[in-house]
């Protein structure tokens, strides 16, 4: 089984033709119909993925959104039959990880599905032991000396871009395509603040850094041992 996937949608062709694309790769699919209901259904399936339609009854797919992640940095991909860009963009800013305009191929579908939890899990552990950091991308969580260090979804992804490449240098651009995507509307100084918080986390001197090395004029390492 490649992973459990929640699909939020009232229309009972597209939940049917979304559970057919999925459960076809190897997922195991369950539905929701309202907003309520997803959040609720969220709680106690504990998905992998969820397949989110911004139009719904009660709670709409952004309220959904947000509320998800409050809690949780389940990936979430959005379902928009509309075609404005501020829809999308205001769903990209309220941490979908990415979106698919109605109507849309099954196929495709699924490989958007895919190519999110390749991205979100990653190699399942990165380990340096020399340094007494772990970064687990299977659990999600990291370990600092043996003591778990609480990041936002973003920093853990930018720590697990970095800690998958020990030397390799990463330019500024690089990495916000990799954890933010290509979609993302930002500029590079937006890399060099979770930089900042992510050393502040991992209690960094920055003249003197244990893992994440700036590369002046290009961009970061992460530290080999």
């Amino acid at each position: 089984m490649r992973g459990k996937v929640l699909v939020v949608d009232d229309e009972p062709a597209i939940q049917e033709l979304v559970r057919f694309a999925l459960e076809r790769e190897g997922f195991e699919v369950s539905v929701a119909q309202d907003g309520w209901a997803a959040l609720a259904e969220a709680e106690r399936l504990k998905p992998d993925l969820v397949v989110l339609d911004l139009m719904l009854p009660g709670l709409n797919g952004f309220e959904v959104c947000r509320a998800l992640r409050a809690t949780s940095d389940v990936p979430v991909l959005m379902l928009t039959a509309r075609k404005e860009e501020s829809d999308r963009v205001q769903g990209l800013d309220l941490g979908a990880d990415d979106y698919v305009t109605k109507p849309f191929s099954p196929r495709e579908l699924a490989a958007r599905v895919k190519a999110i939890l390749r991205r979100v899990r990653g190699p399942e552990r990165e380990t340096a032991a020399e340094t007494g950091l772990v970064v687990d991308a299977e659990r999600r969580r990291v370990l600092l000396d043996g003591q778990p260090v609480e990041l936002t979804y973003t920093e853990f992804e930018l720590l697990r871009v970095l800690a998958a490449h020990p030397g390799r240098v990463f330019t500024r651009d690089e990495l916000l395509t990799r954890v933010w995507g290509a979609d993302f509307y930002g500029d590079a100084r937006t890399v060099d603040v979770h930089i900042r918080h992510l050393r502040e986390k991992l209690h960094e001197d920055p003249m003197a850094p244990r893992f994440i090395e700036t590369v002046r004029g290009v961009g970061y390492r992460f530290r080999e041992v």
